[in-house]
């Protein structure tokens, strides 16, 4: 039994999803894996089936019906986890931006280094990011200094999707308050954390974008991260943020 999950949303991932399962499986720390597939129209529910048979009692399936969005699947996946006994609970992107090989790295600075929530950053040494234009670095990095700004906590990489919870962060956020669903669901989570006073460490790691499939991005994605923001400040200082 592993005492540490990765929750991997997907949607349209049956180019990545059998690799990168295989991938954090050859892992020297064992892990389990659960997929949250939003009825993926290519098919990669059903490629996830036939892994399972592979892997009995280490690779997991939620299915639901039809795109619900990034943060709906991760609010998803954390009560599945917190169902059963695991101690840390990761989240991960199916496209191969994050590299399978620093979720061990991610879990030692937790377990070993005393973090409550490990943050794989792109910017917390420079800018870490290989294949995106320019446009979109200068876009993600001017995005995180703003939320730094509007909200005081001392992270570089406030929209990282490549992060490892102890399952106390997770017992002590109420889920069912998380508004957003987009990438701003990463700024919501990492500033309940902060608000509650957990130790919040980042690690550096290299963020190479998808060659495979395609980018889930979108402008109402980015307006609900930016004005988003401001809203959840104004109600943290009215104490009405909740846990």
């Amino acid at each position: 039994m592993s005492n540490g999950i990765i929750i991997i949303p997907t949607y349209n991932e049956i180019e990545n999803i059998e690799r990168l399962v295989r991938n954090i499986f050859s892992l020297q720390r064992k892990f389990h894996i659960l997929v949250v597939d939003d009825n993926s129209p290519d098919q990669t529910a059903v490629k996830v089936k036939e892994l399972q048979t592979e892997f009995f009692g280490s690779l997991f399936l939620e299915e639901r019906q039809g795109k619900q969005g990034l943060g709906t699947a991760y609010i998803h996946g954390f009560k599945w986890a917190l169902g059963r006994s695991y101690d840390y609970i990761f989240e991960m992107d199916a496209d191969f931006s994050h590299n399978p090989n620093d979720l061990i790295r991610l879990y030692n600075t937790c377990e070993k280094n005393g973090a409550d929530l490990a943050i794989g950053s792109r910017y917390v040494t420079g800018v870490n990011v290989i294949n995106w234009p320019m446009s979109r670095v200068l876009l993600s990095w001017l995005a995180s200094k703003y939320v730094r700004l509007i909200t005081g906590m001392n992270i570089h990489d406030t929209t990282a999707g490549f992060v490892c919870y102890k399952r106390k962060v997770l017992e002590n956020i109420n889920l069912n308050k998380i508004h957003f669903v987009g990438y701003a669901f990463q700024i919501e989570m990492k500033f309940k954390a902060y608000l509650l006073k957990f130790n919040i460490m980042e690690i550096p790691v290299i963020f190479t974008d998808r060659t495979k499939g395609s980018s889930k991005m979108s402008g109402g994605i980015i307006s609900e991260a930016v004005f988003g923001v401001i809203n959840m400040k104004i109600k943290s200082l009215f104490n009405r943020t909740s846990k």
